[in-house]
């Protein structure tokens, strides 16, 4: 049984300069390939589930660190979801044809229960950290895809 979608938390987009076939595949590394270290101990301190990688980036019923992949329709969308100690989210991601690229915009829904889960949204929402966050890994993905000619 599915539970009902988080809040609505922000919504970043950007305007990659390249075919929604070289966006994806940037997509995947960026954001569904990129654990490390560093994350995995931060996943394990904060009792994120999923905990481990799993599959291929970005497809369904793969998983990294905090973030289920539930569906994935390749070159058009992508819908993460997990949860931790002090949050449960959902991330999602569209893609769109524009002449001259593609429209990449990122969804992100959490709910923060308790008096520790409010505290982290403080830190993490309410500081602008994941909004930081957000941004640059867009524009991360968006040189990526762009270089990939």
């Amino acid at each position: 049984m599915e539970t009902a979608r988080p809040p609505f938390i922000d919504e970043h987009r950007i305007v990659v300069a390249a075919p929604a076939e070289r966006v994806w595949p940037a997509l995947a590394t960026e954001f569904a390939g990129s654990s490390g270290r560093l994350l995995d101990l931060y996943a394990r301190f904060i009792g994120a589930k999923p905990l481990r990688s799993s599959g291929a980036p970005l497809t369904e019923g793969s998983t990294l660190p905090g973030f289920a992949v539930v569906d994935a329709v390749p070159g058009r969308s992508a819908r993460l979801v997990g949860r931790h100690l002090y949050s449960r989210y959902e991330l999602t991601f569209d893609l769109a044809e524009r002449p001259g690229g593609t429209l990449v915009r990122a969804r992100t829904y959490a709910a923060f229960p308790g008096p520790l889960g409010r505290v982290y949204r403080l830190l993490v929402i309410d500081s602008g950290a994941h909004r930081v966050l957000m941004v640059c890994r867009l524009a991360a993905l968006g040189r990526r895809a762009e270089r990939a000619r």
